[in-house]
């Protein structure tokens, strides 16, 4: 059994998997570009994900049984959802939009499910959110659909393993579990370039970020690690200023500071 770690560490955690996750939406639209699907990508952050932490298990010599269990099936379907909504979303209503849905409306069904009260703080930061990212896109029903599914599968798997003994058993079971699903529909990338782009897609804003914020789950609320993830956007958007040469409005300017802001003092009120 895994002790749990303290307050502190564990918002330092879920900050680290917000930074991780944060390079994942660059790194899923560059394997768009290069020809994937949005099922193909979703298959394959999982798939390489699962390599990446039976790789790590085989290093420590872990002599641990894995015994699944019927919450690592249901991770596996929320994470599979998640990822496929996701990119499904961004051709149809733009990473903006698909961003505000899909990491916006989490936190909302996570605390309607935890049956918690909603803090300033968390509709600070969606106020945020929605002024940093939801600059541009459509409306267009399909994707604003997907989006939704994509909150719907980041919060399943989140209120599962809130209690997880082993984090990265959790993981990893969740990662093989979503890329059996998604399996059927992959199909390989076909440059170098792209297999590279997948091995780091599985090893840093997925098999990482996910080991991470399920151990800071062992200690903090689910709806506070959701509201802290936030900051994923905001390392996405620099990401973009600092090697897409894109550029924030005034208004992008103000959310991410609202955002920030709100991330801040939802962290000390845990």
């Amino acid at each position: 059994m895994h002790q749990r770690v303290s307050t502190r560490r564990a918002l330092a955690l879920v900050v680290l998997a917000a930074l991780a996750w944060g390079t994942g939406g660059p790194t899923g639209a560059l394997l768009q570009d290069a020809g994937l699907t949005p099922l193909s990508t979703s298959f394959w952050r999982l798939a390489a994900a699962a390599a990446w932490l039976a790789l790590v298990r085989l290093a420590r010599r872990t002599r641990t049984p894995i015994r699944p269990r019927p919450r690592d099936v249901f991770t596996g379907v929320g994470l599979a959802i998640c990822q496929l909504g996701y990119f499904t979303a961004i051709p149809l209503v733009g990473v903006g939009i698909a961003t505000v849905i899909s990491l916006g409306t989490a936190p909302l069904i996570i605390t309607l499910a935890t049956r918690e009260r909603p803090t300033s703080a968390t509709a600070a930061a969606l106020v945020g959110l929605t002024l940093l990212t939801a600059t541009t896109g459509s409306t267009n029903l399909v994707g604003i659909a997907a989006a939704v599914a994509s909150a719907a599968g980041y919060s399943l798997t989140t209120l599962l393993n809130r209690n997880t003994q082993d984090p990265q058993t959790t993981a990893l079971l969740g990662f093989v579990a979503g890329a059996l699903f998604l399996a059927p529909f992959a199909t390989l990338p076909t440059t170098t370039t792209g297999w590279l782009l997948v091995a780091y897609f599985g090893l840093v804003p997925t098999a990482l970020a996910y080991t991470l914020f399920y151990e800071g789950l062992r200690t903090l609320k689910p709806s506070t690690a959701a509201v802290i993830a936030l900051l994923e956007p905001v390392i996405a958007t620099a990401i973009g200023i600092l090697f897409f040469k894109e550029h924030l409005t005034a208004v992008a300017i103000c959310g991410a500071v609202i955002l920030l802001a709100a991330v801040a003092a939802q962290s000390r009120h845990t």
